[in-house]
C-alpha cells in the first residue's frame, strides 16, 4: 500500500481482511503510512519518487500486489516502472492517470468521445485566459490544469473577482498545476460521485457517494480536499447511475483503449446532476478522499481479491461488490487554519472512546511524538465514520463519535450529510 491519508487508511483496513492475507507469514506492507496504518500493516520507509528502489522492495519481498492510494505517484508513473517488472499494481499508467493529472486532457477526450460536459477553453498564458473570460457569462469556473490537492478550483462570482483569481492562479499560486489554467461554463445543479473499477475492458460499478467540499458549513468558504461524505448518494437513482455508466463511464474506457491508453484503476467522476442529465464535471484516478472512507464502511466484498482481478486484467471473472445497505457517513476533523496554513503538533486523544460510541476513525493528518502521543501532522487530520439505516442515523453517530475526541486545536463541519437529512425528513 502507497500512501498515508485516511483514504490509504480506510484501504488498509479493509485489505487487511481480505483472504489474500490469510496464507502464514502474508504481510501488508505500508509506505510511508500513518499511526493508523501501522496498526495494520508494517511501515516501510521508502521514497515513492525512487521507482528503482520501490521496485527492488516489492521483489525482496515478494509482493503480490501494489496499491497505489494518491493521485501524485500515478501521474509520475510509478505503476508503469512496476507492471515493467512483472509486478501487479492497482492503479492507472502514467499516461492514463492524465484523466487526472490535466484538466484540460479530460475535457478534450469528452469532446473526442461524445461525453457530456461543461464548454470549455484551455490557456496557457494569463492574456489568454483574461481574454477567453468573455466568451463565458458569471459565476466562472476557473480551473488550475494540474495536480492541486483537491484545492485547484475557483469559482468566481464576478468578473473582477475571475481577472484577480487569473492573476493569482498564472502566478504561481498553485504552482507548476496553475501553469495552465482550464475555463469552463458554471453548470447548475446538485453534485455526485460515481466510483467503477476497470481492468481497461470490463466496467465494474462500485458505489457512490456525495462530497463536502467547502470548508464551512452551508457549503460556504473556499474549497478543500473535502470536509466529509456519505453513501450511498440516493440522489444518483439507479436510472441516473445507468445513464452515466453508458454515456459517460463507457465511452472513457473504450476511447483510451482505443487510442491506446487503457485504464485500469478505479474511475472516480465527479458528476453534475443538471436538468437535462448528469455531466462529467471531472475524473480522479484514485478513490476518493473522504469518499473511499465511507464505501470501505459499506463494502462486504472481498476488496483485494478485486483488486489483484483488477490489476491482473480478469474482472470479467469477478462477481459484482457486495455493499450494506446502511448508510455510511463521514466527518474530517481539521486542523485549525485549514485549508490555507493548518496549526501542526496539537495534541489529540479519546479515539477510542470514539471507537467505543460505534465509529471507526481514520488517521488522515497524525504522528506520534516522541513521548508516543498522536499529534497533528497535516490539514485533514482524522475522519470519524460510521454506519446507520439511513443518513440522519449515520450523522448522529458520526457526531457523537466526533463529540468523544479531545482535539482542542481541530474543527469540522457540523452539517455533513444535511442534502440527504433533510431529504429523509421531508420526504
Amino acid at each position: 500500500m502507497a500512501g498515508s491519508g485516511g483514504r490509504e487508511h480506510a484501504l488498509a483496513w479493509k485489505l487487511s481482511q481480505s483472504r489474500l492475507l490469510s496464507a502464514v507469514g502474508d504481510k501488508l506492507y505500508a509506505t510511508p503510512g500513518n499511526p493508523g496504518i501501522a496498526q495494520l500493516a508494517e511501515l516501510v520507509s521508502l521514497d515513492l519518487a525512487d521507482h528503482a528502489a520501490v521496485a527492488q522492495f516489492c521483489a525482496d519481498k515478494r509482493i503480490g500486489l501494489v496499491v497505489i492510494g494518491p493521485e501524485a505517484p500515478l501521474v509520475d508513473g510509478l505503476a508503469d516502472s512496476l507492471r515493467a517488472e512483472g509486478i501487479a499494481v492497482f492503479g492507472p499508467s502514467r499516461a492514463a492517470a492524465q484523466l487526472e493529472g490535466s484538466k484540460g486532457y479530460t475535457k478534450d477526450l469528452c469532446e473526442r468521445a461524445g461525453i457530456p460536459t461543461a464548454g470549455y477553453v484551455r490557456t496557457a498564458s494569463l492574456e489568454e485566459a483574461q481574454a477567453a473570460l468573455a466568451r463565458f457569462a458569471a459565476p466562472y469556473v476557473l480551473k488550475a490544469d494540474g495536480l492541486a490537492a483537491g484545492k485547484g478550483v475557483v469559482i468566481a462570482e464576478t468578473l473582477a473577482e475571475a481577472e484577480t483569481a487569473l492573476v493569482d492562479m498564472f502566478g504561481g499560486k498553485f504552482g507548476e498545476a496553475g501553469a495552465e489554467v482550464v475555463i469552463e461554463e458554471f453548470m447548475e445543479g446538485e453534485e455526485a460521485s460515481f466510483f467503477a473499477l476497470t481492468d481497461g475492458a470490463t466496467i465494474m460499478p462500485f458505489g457512490s457517494a456525495q462530497d463536502h467540499k467547502r470548508v464551512g458549513e452551508g457549503d460556504t468558504g473556499p474549497n478543500t480536499g473535502g470536509m466529509g461524505a456519505y453513501s450511498p448518494a440516493p440522489v444518483l437513482t439507479p436510472l441516473l447511475e445507468g445513464e452515466v455508466l453508458e454515456r459517460i463511464i463507457a465511452p472513457t474506457v473504450r476511447t483510451m483503449a482505443n487510442e491506446d491508453t487503457p485504464y485500469s484503476g478505479v474511475l472516480y467522476a465527479g458528476l453534475m446532476l443538471t436538468a437535462t442529465g448528469p455531466k462529467l464535471i471531472e475524473y480522479n484516478c484514485r478513490f476518493g478522499d473522504p469518499e473511499c472512507q465511507v464505501l470501505m464502511m459499506r463494502l462486504e466484498s472481498d476488496l483485494g481479491e478485486l483488486l489483484l482481478a483488477c490489476a491482473e486484467n480478469r474482472l470479467a471473472s469477478q462477481p459484482q461488490p457486495r455493499f450494506s445497505g446502511d448508510t455510511a457517513l463521514t466527518v474530517v476533523m481539521a486542523a485549525r487554519g485549514y485549508p490555507d496554513t493548518p496549526e501542526k503538533g496539537g495534541r489529540i486523544d479519546g479515539l477510542d472512546t470514539a471507537e467505543a460510541a460505534g465509529a471507526r476513525v481514520f488517521h488522515a493528518g497524525t504522528a506520534l511524538d516522541a513521548s508516543g502521543a498522536l499529534t497533528v501532522n497535516g490539514g485533514r487530520v482524522l475522519n470519524v465514520t460510521a454506519r446507520g439505516k439511513n443518513a440522519a442515523e449515520a450523522q448522529v453517530a458520526a457526531y457523537r463519535a466526533v463529540d468523544a475526541v479531545d482535539f482542542p486545536t481541530g474543527f469540522c463541519r457540523r452539517d455533513i450529510g444535511w442534502r440527504e437529512v433533510a431529504r429523509e425528513r421531508d420526504g
